[in-house]
């Protein structure tokens, strides 16, 4: 089977092209995507993300079918991200999908935006049944599977860990490409200076809103006063908030009994994480997968 994927929920579009043989081996045949990249110091509204994703879908869907060799009487079916997600850029693939199908007489799938992230982790990696850390700049969850469902141990209980980052580098008036969260990993690299900042978990559950406000006061008083650098507030977040995940994580990893972790998401390929992460997984005596950029 052959299927053509649309995802769309956020700044980035792309069209992934997959193969399943008989004996369950699945390929990636293409994977091309286009990111909406606003000025430093701005976020992206619904609106013009859409448009962004109206503009580059069809184009992104004959480079898929040119990259993976393939003609459109070749597909089998047609996915697309249902949710969750920004409403318009969602509404723009989706049309796009559905006319898909029409013109080409395929089936359409609806396709939940978790459970594709967390399904596309298992493929690449090879995780059999682990504890789940999904972090992306709208989600941050900790889930497992149990009873023939994907169930969710612990999340944020107010803003997700990437918009945290996303709205910190905006404070910072950090560029947006590739991507926010990323030019505060590189930045985090040259802090040397650990400032505390509010730790909150709440059994299974974290909050970010607080670490957020006390940041942005911190960084207008500190800044001009040369009493610290960007680049040791970006260590300083990163690392808070990334052992809060951690946290969770192991706590979650204890009560199902599981020797297994899977980091999905945007945020999961910051490399601090995966390290945080790795030891606490190498000390309970599990192994770590962890997805990358594509």
């Amino acid at each position: 089977m052959i299927a053509i994927g649309l995802e769309g929920s956020a700044n980035k579009i792309g069209v992934g092209i997959i193969k399943h043989d008989e004996d369950g081996t699945v390929t990636v045949l293409a994977n091309p995507r286009k990111t909406y990249i606003t000025p430093p110091g701005q976020g992206f509204l619904p609106r013009d993300t859409a448009a962004h994703h109206r503009e580059h879908a069809v184009g992104l869907v004959r480079a898929a079918l040119k990259e993976a060799g393939i003609k459109p009487r070749d597909v089998d079916c047609i996915c697309f991200t249902k949710g969750p997600g920004m409403g318009a850029p969602l509404v723009s693939v989706a049309i796009v999908a559905r006319s898909l199908s029409l013109l080409w007489n395929k089936p359409i799938i609806a396709v939940n935006h978790c459970i594709g992230h967390i399904e596309m982790g298992r493929m690449i990696t090879g995780a059999q049944n682990p504890v789940i850390l999904y972090v992306s700049g709208g989600n941050t969850q900790v889930i497992a599977y149990a009873e023939r469902r994907y169930r969710i141990f612990g999340e944020t209980i107010d803003i997700a860990v990437g918009n945290c980052l996303d709205r910190f580098a905006r404070i910072l008036n950090l560029p947006n490409d590739p991507s926010p969260g990323y030019n505060i990993e590189q930045g985090a690299k040259k802090g040397k200076n650990f400032i505390e900042l509010p730790y909150t978990v709440k059994g299974m559950d974290v909050s970010f809103s607080g670490i957020l406000s006390f940041i942005e006061t911190m960084a207008h008083q500190k800044l001009s006063s040369g009493e610290c650098t960007p680049e040791d507030l970006c260590f300083s977040l990163q690392e808070t908030l990334f052992a809060m995940l951690v946290e969770i994580t192991e706590r979650a990893m204890a009560h199902v009994g599981s020797s297994e972790v899977l980091i999905v998401g945007g945020v999961g390929c910051n490399e601090r994480l995966q390290e945080m992460m790795g030891q606490m997984v190498a000390q309970r005596g599990g192994h770590l997968f962890a997805t990358d950029e594509r």
